[in-house]
C-alpha cells in the first residue's frame, strides 16, 4: 500500500554498540514481532515471574510468543541504556496500568512505552521527558464514518470527510495514532475521552495537537512525529516538550 500522505519517513539505521540518551535525545526502535523458537526462549529466560504467568493466560501459542518476544526485547534494549542486565530490570506500574521503571532501576529517569501491530513493535525511549507511541496497520474496513464519530472529536470527523476517498483510510489511522500516542504520553488510559482533545489531521498541516479541554496551555507543552515504520503502516510519537533530536533504530535480533 502507497502512502498518501506526505509525511518525511525517518531513516532506520543501524544502531551503535554503546547507547546512552541525555534530555535532547529520544530514541524509537523498530522490530518485527517474529524470531526464531530459540530466541524466544532466550529472551523468556529474561522476564520476571509475574511475567512469565501474564504469557502463560494466552490462550493461543502465537500470542505467547509475540509477548514473550515484546517483553523481552524490551529489557534487552533498557539494560542496554541503563548497563543492567536485562533480567535484573524491574518495573512499576500507576494507578492506569502504565509501566514504568521501577525507581532504583532509572524509573526518574528514563521513560518509555510501546505499541505493536499485525507484524511490527515500535519501543520509545527517552531521558526525563514523558512520552507515547502508536502503531496501526491500516485497516480501511474499519476506518468508517460510524467510528470515527464514535471516537474522534467533531472537527476531526468533519476533517476526516473533506479528504479524497482514497486518502480517508490512512488518515483516519494517523488520526488514531496521533490520539492514541497523546493518552499513552499522558498515562491516564481510557479516562481520557477520545474526543476529549483535537489533534491535526489534514496531509499539509503539521503534525500537532491542536486543542484540548484540559487548559489552553496543554497543546504547547507537547510535541508530536509521524513516523513511517513499514508499507500498509502509520506511527506517531508523543513527546513532553521541544528541543530533541529523534533517533530511529532498526532492531535485529
Amino acid at each position: 500500500m502507497k502512502s498518501n500522505l506526505n509525511f518525511p519517513s525517518p531513516t532506520w539505521r543501524t544502531p551503535p554498540v554503546n547507547l546512552s540518551l541525555n534530555h535532547s535525545l529520544v530514541d524509537v526502535w523498530r522490530s518485527t514481532v517474529e524470531c526464531s523458537p530459540s530466541k524466544v526462549r532466550g529472551l523468556l529466560s529474561c522476564l520476571s515471574m509475574d511475567e512469565r504467568t501474564r504469557a502463560e493466560r494466552f490462550y493461543f501459542q502465537r500470542d505467547w510468543r509475540r509477548f514473550v518476544f515484546a517483553r523481552g526485547l524490551l529489557r534487552c534494549l533498557l539494560g542496554r541504556y541503563l548497563k543492567m542486565e536485562p533480567n535484573q530490570i524491574r518495573f512499576s506500574y500507576n494507578s492506569y496500568g502504565k509501566p514504568a521503571l521501577a525507581y532504583d532501576c532509572g524509573g526518574d529517569t528514563i521513560c518509555f512505552n510501546i505499541s505493536h501491530s499485525n507484524e511490527l513493535i515500535l519501543y520509545a525511549v527517552a531521558y526525563g521527558r514523558k512520552l507515547g507511541i502508536d502503531i496501526e496497520y491500516i485497516r480501511p474496513d474499519f476506518a468508517t464514518d460510524q467510528i470515527a464519530q464514535r471516537f474522534f472529536a467533531q472537527e476531526e470527523v468533519a476533517a476526516l470527510r473533506e479528504l479524497p476517498k482514497c486518502n480517508q483510510a490512512e488518515s483516519f489511522f494517523t488520526c488514531w495514532t496521533r490520539k492514541e500516542a497523546y493518552i499513552k504520553a499522558k498515562g491516564r488510559g481510557l479516562t481520557l475521552p477520545l474526543d476529549s482533545f483535537v489533534v491535526s489531521l489534514a496531509p499539509d498541516e503539521p503534525v500537532s495537537l491542536l486543542s484540548t479541554t484540559e487548559s489552553v496551555l496543554e497543546a504547547s507543552r507537547w510535541s508530536f512525529e509521524q513516523l513511517s515504520p513499514g508499507l500498509g503502516y502509520v506511527a506517531t510519537l508523543a513527546v513532553e516538550g521541544s528541543g530533541y533530536t529523534l533517533q530511529c533504530w532498526q532492531c535485529n535480533l
